[in-house]
């Protein structure tokens, strides 16, 4: 199979993908904004062409590229896993006539209002929402639905510039934010209280072949906007023994249909709370800071090889029989500056040692980035274990101890 891969070369962990289908015999071709020279051996090896493009989201850059290796060999696929190549790419199947996520999928999985009127539509519970183009479109929902409202980028990715406001006065502050910054439409929805986490799957022909549910602690919003938590995203090995995780899939299955996804990786986000079970928002790509490789460790299985095994053959290679739960505990710096040190790190590793997959602890003298970066922007520390409850223990137990010295 021939199989167009957009962007090889970045973000870093591109690289695994292009590996992957290699690595099942897929015949790649590579279209990416880096001088090929720049790639590395190992990646260069794992394609068999490759094309450089100003832009990957110029959609007459790349059709020309995917025309002119249209001119050489059949091609079969066309993927990209980065969320803003996403709709590029699939103006680019349209136009070229490869199979693959339409533009109508991909924009009702990026258009966060019109993706929430789709799914409504199909008795998918979900919070009330609403495009704005204007204030006063804003003012009038708060008045309808009432605070606290959730203000955000209507083809945003997780969390980013996304604002939570309880009163008209942070509503005014808000939206005087989002106008400075050249927002001319926003999503703007009603907050729903309760327990935050996400469901991933990779799916064929619109069913779910492999899926994971991983829950947040805390919520997003806090986790990214207060410096002294440990935040904390762990996934279950309990999905086979619990009617809540049959739930979740569930409503996985009625979205991806509803949403009309065929054969894609999948990252969707839920809450839990007194009005029940929620849908928040889907991506058709797949889950960014390293959920994959989580994934892998909690199942002994290499999750982005499954992809590529699916999209190349229809089928898995491998079950997840999630033999461990994992997850990733962020170490938040002391202040904003330079690193300075760590504490702890000795004691974490004699208590846990065999249940560490792995850390990422910056140099001395390293800047630090901003709380709201994520989970991996600073330090972090990456575990798995075959008891859930177990290993929440142990990550909490990481974040109390471990000290990222900053300043």
């Amino acid at each position: 199979m021939n199989i167009v891969f957009v962007e090889p070369g970045f973000p870093a962990n591109q690289r695994r993908f292009v590996l992957a289908l290699a690595s099942v015999g897929a015949n790649v071709i590579g279209i990416g904004e880096s001088d090929e020279y720049t790639l590395d051996d190992e990646l260069r090896d794992a394609m068999s062409g490759y094309y450089k493009v100003g832009s990957v989201t110029s959609v007459h850059e790349m059709t020309e590229a995917v025309r002119f290796v249209q001119s050489k060999v059949w091609v079969d696929r066309l993927e990209a896993t980065v969320e803003a190549h996403t709709m590029p790419a699939a103006q680019v199947r349209e136009a070229a006539g490869i199979p693959g996520t339409s533009v109508r999928t991909t924009w009702l999985c990026r258009d966060k209002p019109s993706m929430k009127q789709a799914l409504r539509e199909a008795g998918v519970p979900t919070a009330a929402s609403t495009a704005a183009d204007h204030a006063h479109e804003v003012w009038a929902f708060a008045e309808s639905v009432g605070y606290p409202l959730i203000l955000k980028p209507r083809d945003g990715a997780g969390a980013k510039d996304t604002v939570r406001v309880d009163g008209d006065s942070e509503l005014s502050h808000a939206l005087t934010d989002f106008g400075s910054h050249g927002s001319t439409s926003i999503a703007v929805e009603e907050f729903v209280e309760g327990h935050e986490g996400f469901y991933d799957t990779i799916t064929r022909n619109g069913r779910v072949v492999h899926d994971w549910t991983t829950h947040y602690y805390p919520n997003v919003l806090e986790a990214m906007r207060t410096r002294w938590i440990s935040p904390q995203f762990v996934t279950t090995n309990r999905m086979a023994d619990s009617d809540f995780y049959r739930e979740v899939a569930e409503l996985g299955q009625r979205v991806i249909e509803a949403l009309g996804i065929e054969t894609s990786a999948t990252h969707m986000e839920w809450f839990y709370g007194p009005k029940g079970l929620r849908f928040s928002e889907i991506g058709c790509r797949p889950p960014g800071v390293g959920c994959w490789d989580l994934y892998s460790a909690s199942n002994d299985v290499d999750v982005y090889r499954e992809w590529a095994h699916i999209i190349t053959y229809g089928m898995p290679e491998h079950q997840m029989r999630r033999p461990y739960a994992a997850g990733i505990v962020a170490l938040r710096p002391t202040a904003n500056g330079t690193i300075q040190g760590y504490s702890g790190i000795d004691e974490i590793q004699g208590r846990y040692g065999e249940w560490i997959l792995d850390g990422h602890f910056p140099p001395q003298g390293h800047h630090t980035q901003p709380v709201e970066a994520g989970y991996m922007a600073n330090a972090y520390v990456r575990m798995r274990h075959p008891d859930y409850d177990t290993l929440r223990g142990m990550l909490d137990d990481v974040g109390q101890t471990i000290t990222v010295h900053a300043g």
